[in-house]
C-alpha cells in the first residue's frame, strides 16, 4: 500500500465465478418479543427498561437517572435520598444475575439481602461509572457472555478494568482510539471487574487495567508494553494469522481457481508506488483480514512491478481461461467499509422451501434462519457463521416464512428466529433465545448439536410420560430463562439416555402452560411416570444433576404434618433428624436446597434428613415456632437445636449435625494409652491432635464418622498432644492431626511404607485402610477375633498425617508391608 500519495484501490477481485455464486452462508435476525411481567415489575419500571434489558442497558439507564436524581444534585429535596435509594436498589438487584433471577420469579419477597442501601457520590456516577458503555466499537462483556465471545473463533483484545482505578481512566481515551482503528479487524472488548468480580478473579486478573488477547482454543496472551495506541496496534497485529498473499502474473489465476474450488472469493489490494516509500499490504492494519477469515482469501498486487496484470483488472467482467469472474471495486481503505462491502457481495444463505425442507433436514445438521422479509441491517454479519461452523459440519440456510407460511406455522414459528435442526428430522430442533450477536449464535449452534434439548410443542409434549422428561417452562423475554438454557444443554449431555430434555415457550403455548399451573419463569419440572417434581434450587447444570440424582435415590424426605409427627416427633431411640423449614419463594432457601441435599448424602446412615414446605403447611410451621426461613433444626435424643452458623454449605452443616451425635471415640491419657492400646487386646485407631490446630478441628467430625463405622471391629481413641506431649512424642507424632492404626498383634514388630492419598471424605480412606489391616492381621475362630500370626508380610501400622503443603488437606498413608 502506498502511504505517501500514490494511488490505492481495493477490489473484491475475481470474487467468484458465476457457476459458484451460491455459497450457503448464514443470515440471522433474532427479535425477542417483550411481554408484560407476571408480577413484581417495579424495578424495571423504576429504571425505565424492558424485562429483557442487557447488563449494559441496565447500567446506562441507571447512570442516566443517577445524574438527575442523586441527592447531591437535589440538596433542597428532603425525599431525594429515599427516592434514589429505591432506584439504586433496583440497579443493584437487576445487575446481579442471581438476584435478578430471584426477583423475576418471586418479586421483592424473594430477596432477603438489603442491596442498594449505600451509593456513591454524584461525581462517581458522572466520571467513573460505566467507562465504555457508550462506545459502539467496544463490546462490554459480562459473566453471561464472556466465554461465548472469546471462544467464538474471532480474535478478541479485552480490557479488564475497575471503575475506581485511575490508570484505567487514563487508558480509556487511548483504548477508544485503538478500538476505532481496529474496528472491523479484530473484536475489542471490556470487562468491568467491579460488576464482574468473580469472572475477573477466575481469569487470574489481579491488577487493573489488564489487557489480554484471546484466541479460541489457545492460552490468553497478556499485554505488558507501553499503553500507547501504536504499541497496542503492534501487539494485536502479531496475532493476526490470516495469510495475505502476494499475487503476480505467474500465480494469480492458479490461486484464484484454487480458492473458487473451495467456495472462496478474493479480496485484492492494488498498490502503486509514485515515488514514495512502498509498504505492502501484508504489514497494514487497515485490511480486515482477521475478520474475513474463512470468507474470502486476501491478496495484494504490486502494480509498479506488474502493470499489465493490474491493467487486466480494470474492467467489470473479464474472461480468463473460459471462466467468467465478477469484479467489484471497493474505493476505500477504511477497514470497516471494506469489511461491510465484502459481506455485501457474499452470496446469501441457501433458501429452503417447504418442498425441500424435510428432505434436507433428514440426515444433516442445519442452522436455519426463519425470516419474515424484514431483514435487518445486521444481516450481512451472519454470513460469517458459515466460516465459524464449517468444522462442526453444520450447514446454513434460511426459510422465508412469508412464502412458506404453512411450514413456519406447523413449527409454531411466528417471528424471526434461528433454530438448530440436529439431523434427526424436522421435529427435533432447538430455537435460539440468546443475544442477537454473532458469537452468541455460533456458540449456541455448537452446543445445541451436541446436546439433547428439544423445543416442545403441543404435538410432541410428553403428556403420556412413558419416559422421564425434564421440561423447562420459560418465556423468551425472561433473562434468567435465557441464562438457564445453556445449563440445560450441559445437563442433557451428562444425562444422555437417562432422561429427556425439552423447553416450552409459554408466550406461544399459553394453554399448555396453564394446564400445568405455571405461574413464574423459569419453572423446571421433572415428569417421571405419574410423578411430577418441580425443581427448586440453583439454575445450573450441577444443581439439576444433583436434583435428578436425588429423585432417583432421595436423600431428603419431604415431610408433612402427619409424617413429621410420626417420624420426627416419634423417632426411635438413638435416631437423629435434621429438618429444613423453608418457603419456595425465599431466596436463601433456594440457595440452601442443593447444599441441604448434598449434606444429606454426606450424613447418610447416621442422620435422617427432611424438609417441610412452610408455604404449603403454613399453620403447622407456625405451631412449631418457625418465624423465619430457612429454619434449620436438629432433633437429637429428646432435645431440639437450631442452626445459627454463618455458613450454610454442605460441609459446615454436616460438621454441625455430626457434632450433636454421641461420641463413638474415647479420650486417652498416657496411662490408658499404655494399658488399653499398647498392652490391650483390641484393635485401635487413634487421632493425635492439638486443640489449636485448624485441620484437626476440620478432621474431628470425619474421625467420629470413622469411629461409628468401625464400631464393633476397631476401637477409636483421641490423644490431646498439647496436654500429653510426651505420649505423642514417644508415638513418633510430628504433625497434627496424625491418625495411627494399632492392630492387636502380640509381639510382632512394625514395618512401614508411605504413600500419599488425597480425598474429600477422609473417613472413607481410613476405613478402607483400617479394615484392610484388620483383615490382614486377624484370624477367625469360635471366639471371634484373637491373636495370630499375619497371613502375609504386612506390618501393623497405618498413619495418616496432615500435610502443611498447600491449602487443601492432604494425607500421607503409611500402609501395610
Amino acid at each position: 500500500l502506498n502511504q505517501t500519495g500514490g494511488e490505492n484501490r481495493s477490489a473484491l477481485g475475481a470474487l467468484r465465478p458465476v457457476h459458484l455464486m451460491r455459497l450457503p452462508l448464514l443470515l440471522v435476525i433474532l427479535l425477542l418479543a417483550a411481554a408484560p411481567a407476571e408480577g413484581g415489575s417495579d424495578y424495571y419500571d423504576l429504571l425505565g427498561i424492558s424485562r429483557d434489558a442487557t447488563t449494559r442497558e441496565i447500567r446506562q439507564a441507571f447512570k442516566k437517572l443517577a445524574l438527575t436524581m442523586h441527592p447531591d444534585k437535589n440538596p433542597g429535596d428532603p425525599s431525594a435520598h429515599e427516592k434514589f435509594l429505591k432506584v439504586n436498589r433496583a440497579y443493584e438487584v437487576l445487575k446481579d444475575e442471581d438476584l435478578r433471577k430471584k426477583y423475576d420469579k418471586y418479586g421483592e419477597k424473594g430477596l432477603d439481602e438489603q442491596q442498594g442501601g449505600r451509593y456513591e457520590s454524584w461525581n462517581y456516577y458522572r466520571y467513573d461509572f460505566g467507562i465504555y458503555d457508550d462506545d459502539l466499537e467496544i463490546i462490554t462483556l459480562d459473566s453471561g457472555d464472556f466465554e461465548a465471545a472469546v471462544n467464538s473463533g474471532e480474535l478478541w483484545f479485552v480490557n479488564f478494568y475497575s471503575p475506581r482505578c485511575s490508570h484505567c481512566h487514563q487508558l480509556a481515551p487511548t483504548w477508544r482510539e485503538f478500538a476505532k482503528e481496529m474496528d472491523g479487524v479484530i473484536r475489542i472488548g471490556a470487562v468491568n471487574c467491579g460488576d464482574n468480580n468473580h469472572l475477573c478473579r477466575r481469569k487470574g486478573v489481579t491488577s487493573y487495567p489488564s489487557l489480554y488477547i484471546y484466541r479460541a482454543g489457545q492460552r490468553p496472551e497478556k499485554f505488558n508494553g507501553e499503553r500507547t495506541r501504536d504499541d497496542l496496534v503492534g501487539f494485536a497485529m502479531q496475532f493476526i494469522t490470516t495469510t495475505v498473499t502476494q499475487l503476480w502474473q505467474g500465480n494469480v489465476f492458479t490461486e484464484i481457481e484454487k480458492s473458487f474450488l473451495s467456495g472462496l472469493g478474493w479480496l485484492i489490494t492494488f498498490c502503486s508506488d509514485t515515488g514514495g516509500k512502498h509498504q505492502p499490504a501484508t504489514n497494514s492494519s487497515q485490511l480486515p483480514v482477521e475478520s474475513l477469515e474463512g470468507l474470502v482469501k486476501v491478496g495484494w498486487i504490486d502494480c509498479t512491478v506488474q502493470p499489465q496484470l493490474c491493467d487486466s483488472f480494470q474492467v467489470t467482467v473479464k474472461n480468463f481461461s473460459a471462466s467468467v469472474y465478477v469484479l467489484q471495486w471497493i474505493k476505500t481503505l477504511d477497514s470497516k467499509e471494506i469489511y461491510n462491502q465484502v459481506l455485501n457481495h457474499l452470496p446469501d444463505l441457501k433458501l429452503l422451501t417447504a418442498e425441500s425442507f424435510e428432505e434436507k433436514l433428514a440426515h444433516h445438521r442445519w442452522l436455519i434462519s426463519f425470516t419474515f422479509r424484514d431483514r435487518s441491517s445486521t444481516t450481512n454479519e451472519y454470513k460469517k457463521l458459515q466460516a465459524f461452523l464449517r468444522n462442526d459440519h453444520i450447514q446454513i440456510g434460511r426459510v422465508d416464512c412469508v412464502a412458506d407460511s404453512e411450514l413456519c406455522h406447523s413449527l409454531y414459528i411466528h417471528k424471526p428466529c434461528v433454530a438448530v435442526f440436529k439431523g434427526l428430522g424436522i421435529h427435533d430442533f432447538e430455537i435460539h433465545h440468546g443475544k442477537d450477536v454473532l458469537y452468541n449464535i455460533a456458540a449456541f449452534a455448537k452446543d445445541s448439536v451436541r446436546a439433547h434439548v428439544t423445543t416442545l410443542r403441543p404435538d410432541n409434549f410428553p403428556s403420556d410420560r412413558k419416559e422421564p422428561w425434564l421440561v423447562d417452562f420459560f418465556a423468551p423475554w425472561c433473562p434468567p430463562c435465557r441464562a438457564l438454557l445453556p445449563e440445560l444443554r450441559k445437563a442433557s449431555i451428562q444425562l444422555a439416555g437417562q432422561i429427556k430434555f425439552g423447553t416450552l415457550d409459554c408466550t406461544i403455548h399459553h394453554n399448555l402452560c396453564s394446564t400445568y399451573n405455571i405461574q413464574a419463569y423459569p419453572t423446571t419440572v421433572i415428569f417421571n411416570g405419574s410423578s411430577v417434581h418441580e425443581y427448586e434450587g440453583h439454575h445450573s447444570a450441577d444443581g439439576i444433576l444433583e436434583f435428578i440424582q436425588d429423585l432417583v435415590s432421595p436423600s431428603v424426605l419431604a415431610l408433612d404434618p402427619s409424617s413429621f409427627k410420626e417420624r420426627v416427633k416419634g423417632r426411635d431411640e438413638g435416631q437423629t433428624w435434621a429438618v429444613d423449614f423453608y418457603a419456595p419463594w425465599c431466596g436463601p432457601c433456594q440457595a440452601l436446597m442443593p447444599e441441604w441435599r448434598r449434606m444429606a448424602r454426606l450424613v447418610a446412615g447416621q442422620i435422617l434428613v427432611g424438609s417441610v414446605d412452610c408455604q404449603r403447611f403454613q399453620t403447622f410451621c407456625q405451631s412449631q415456632g418457625v418465624r423465619g426461613y430457612p429454619e434449620i433444626r436438629l432433633y437429637p435424643g429428646n432435645t431440639l437445636q437450631s442452626y445459627n452458623g454463618w455458613h450454610r454449605d454442605a460441609h459446615s452443616l454436616r460438621a454441625w449435625a455430626l457434632s450433636s451425635l454421641p461420641r463413638a471415640s474415647v479420650d486417652l491419657n498416657p496411662e490408658t494409652f499404655r494399658s488399653k492400646v499398647l498392652s490391650g487386646q483390641h484393635h485401635w485407631v487413634l487421632d493425635f491432635y492439638a486443640p489449636w490446630c485448624g485441620p484437626c478441628q476440620h478432621f474431628a467430625p470425619e474421625f467420629e464418622v470413622l469411629a461409628r463405622m468401625l464400631k464393633g471391629e476397631v476401637r477409636a481413641g483421641k490423644v490431646d498432644c498439647q496436654a500429653h506431649y510426651q505420649t505423642c512424642q514417644s508415638a513418633g507424632i510430628t504433625a497434627y492431626p496424625t491418625v495411627k492404626f494399632y492392630p492387636y498383634l502380640g509381639s510382632q514388630k512394625v514395618r512401614t511404607h508411605t504413600h500419599t492419598h488425597t480425598q474429600a471424605n477422609q473417613h472413607e480412606v481410613l476405613v478402607t485402610y483400617t479394615r484392610k489391616g484388620v483383615d490382614s492381621y486377624s484370624c477367625r475362630g469360635t471366639a471371634g477375633f484373637f491373636p495370630c500370626r499375619p497371613r502375609n508380610r504386612f506390618g501393623h501400622l497405618v498413619v495418616l498425617r496432615h500435610s502443611k503443603k498447600g491449602h487443601k488437606p492432604e494425607w500421607s498413608v503409611v500402609g501395610f508391608l
